[in-house]
């Protein structure tokens, strides 16, 4: 009886040292995945990674997600990327320190989260990355200072950082960086997630129709589209009761005015700009027309806005609730019939 014991006690302590082998030999993987991943060498690791909340289990787990991330990743080789899809996305330097930007724009109704999954940039070298609540070109911002004060809409980061995230007030976000330093890395994805209440909007290429809308609150509300666009005018809620002598139909229902220009020279708050700029600041614009009025079926002809940004503003004093549905779409140059409503001077006439 005592050999029959002495032999199971024996196999199963040989099975416990088998697992506690199998067990570090697999911890050994996991952690040389990790540093290999982060650019380090192996017999270096313990001296220059401390253990997170959780001990070696949650680096383990770290190793294999960062394996799983690296996979699903697409790397990013130009230094100016514009209207990315949702997922995962890293850049790994070259050396090279100018400052490029990712430019992202998603649905008018929609917000674009951007999490930072891993960064490793030098500091000293000067690298940085900044995230951006909206998009910048030639210093000017979309949506523009005027209406979303620049305070809290940027953040730049250097250094190592893992798990951050940054969320758009509107469809449109950026990612800006320089990496002087060869081998610098940064990984990220994107999420395109539901607005509760979308003011501003960007079209990049996309023709569609949008609606602006101020949620009945004192805000400026924009949609920016990139290019030089047709703007047809779908429905107009702009200014009601406002506007004087406008009667009621029923409760909480009134007369269509039709659509009422030149609403700033009326003395009225509440109106609807058309027009375009040069650049993304659309505070700053070429006027075409101000409207308001009520109008569930306008039948004006289009706005033929020849700008490299066509603009429509709604500007709202919050004492009416506001609405403009238009539909947006790039000019046909080809078309004879299609003249110029609104023309933007070059830029050395500006």
């Amino acid at each position: 009886n005592n050999k029959t014991t002495t032999k199971a006690t024996g196999k199963k302590i040989t099975r416990v040292a088998a697992k506690e082998t199998t067990r570090k030999a697999t911890m050994f993987v996991f952690l040389l995945a990790a540093c290999c991943l982060v650019g380090m060498a192996p017999q270096t690791a313990a001296a220059k990674v401390a253990f997170p909340k959780g001990g070696p289990s949650t680096v383990m787990g770290l190793g294999l997600q960062a394996l799983r991330n690296k996979r699903s990743s697409q790397l990013i080789k130009d230094c100016i990327s514009v209207g990315l899809e949702e997922g995962g996305y890293y850049h790994k330097s070259v050396g090279d320190p100018t400052v490029c930007g990712v430019y992202l724009a998603s649905g008018p109704s929609q917000r674009v989260q951007i999490t930072l999954d891993y960064l490793d940039i030098d500091c000293k070298s000067g690298g940085l990355i900044s995230f951006l609540d909206g998009w910048e070109l030639n210093g000017e911002v979309f949506p523009p200072t005027a209406d979303v004060p620049m305070e809290g809409r940027v953040e730049e980061l250097c250094g190592r950082h893992r798990r951050k995230v940054f969320v758009s007030s509107s469809n449109a976000a950026s990612l800006l960086y320089t990496l002087p330093r060869r081998g610098d890395v940064f990984k990220f994805s994107v999420k395109f997630i539901k607005h509760p209440t979308p003011c501003n909007i960007l079209v990049n290429g996309d023709s569609g129709v949008f609606t602006l809308r101020n949620h009945g609150t004192r805000i400026n509300c924009s949609l920016a589209a990139v290019f030089p666009a047709s703007i047809s005018l779908l429905q107009l809620s702009v200014g009601v009761p406002a506007i004087r002598g406008i009667r009621r139909a029923a409760p909480n229902r009134f007369i269509e005015t039709g659509v009422m220009h030149r609403c700033s020279k009326r003395g009225l708050e509440d109106e609807v700009v058309v027009g375009g700029s040069l650049g993304l600041d659309v505070s700053n614009m070429v006027v075409e027309d101000d409207i308001c009025g009520l109008d569930s079926n306008p039948r004006g002809r289009p706005s033929s806005v020849l700008c490299e940004v066509s603009v429509v503003r709604l500007i709202s004093s919050g004492n009416t609730e506001n609405s403009v549905t238009v539909a947006v779409s790039q000019l046909q140059f080809e078309d004879p019939n299609m003249i110029p409503t609104t023309v933007c001077p070059m830029p050395n006439e500006a």
